[in-house]
């Protein structure tokens, strides 16, 4: 009888083992950290979009599957915003290293009659080499903004830089699956940004 006892103890032992090192079992019952920003995941908005980049190319979010994508609504006669915010991804790219080869920014201008490719190209590339603008005619920007849930509104300047749009300014940020999973705050701190990441990326921070 002992012996049969200690052949079903080690039995169980190795059986243990095996499921821990099974996908997933190892972390079972481990909380998974959460994003520092909003976690929206399983949100029914901001499922897909189809426009131009400033190569001329048409694009939808399944052109960047295995990457990580992080969205940017603006215009480049912005002021304040945007320049601050695609700064910032810049030295997010920058501190995450060689994973920042597996991470896609996109920009998505508000303002199609004055953002040509050419402007667009231009503007994003200064920030970052790998950078994307993208466009579309008026009628495509009002539907993509109203997918992705982007508020913006033209009022005049007064001044000769004709008019400002005043826009809700958060970054999408999708997994590597194409996942929607969490929006950034223009005022998010860059150490948090970098976090949140590596999470769509996969990754422990």
């Amino acid at each position: 009888m002992r012996l049969v006892t200690e052949r079903f103890g080690l039995w169980v032992a190795v059986v243990t083992f095996m499921l821990a090192m099974l996908p997933g079992c190892a972390d079972k019952g481990v909380p998974v950290e959460p994003f520092v920003a909003t976690d929206i995941t399983g949100a029914d908005f901001a499922r897909d979009f189809r426009l131009v980049d400033h190569h001329g190319k048409t694009r939808t979010l399944a052109d960047f599957r295995g990457k990580a994508v992080l969205i940017f609504f603006g215009y480049t006669h912005c002021p304040d915003v945007c320049l601050t915010m695609l700064s910032g991804l810049a030295m997010v790219q920058k501190r995450l290293g060689d994973d920042a080869a597996r991470v896609q920014v996109l920009f998505v201008t508000l303002d199609p009659a004055r953002d040509t490719p050419e402007l667009l190209a231009k503007f994003v590339t200064y920030f970052h080499k790998d950078f994307l603008a993208l466009y579309g005619d008026e009628s495509t920007i009002a539907e993509t903004a109203k997918e992705f849930k982007v508020t913006y509104a033209k009022h005049d300047s007064g001044s000769a830089a004709g008019y400002l749009l005043d826009h809700s300014a958060g970054v999408y940020g999708f997994d590597s699956g194409g996942r929607l999973r969490v929006l950034i705050n223009h005022d998010a701190e860059l150490a948090s940004i970098v976090h949140d990441v590596k999470l769509l990326l996969g990754e422990k921070p």
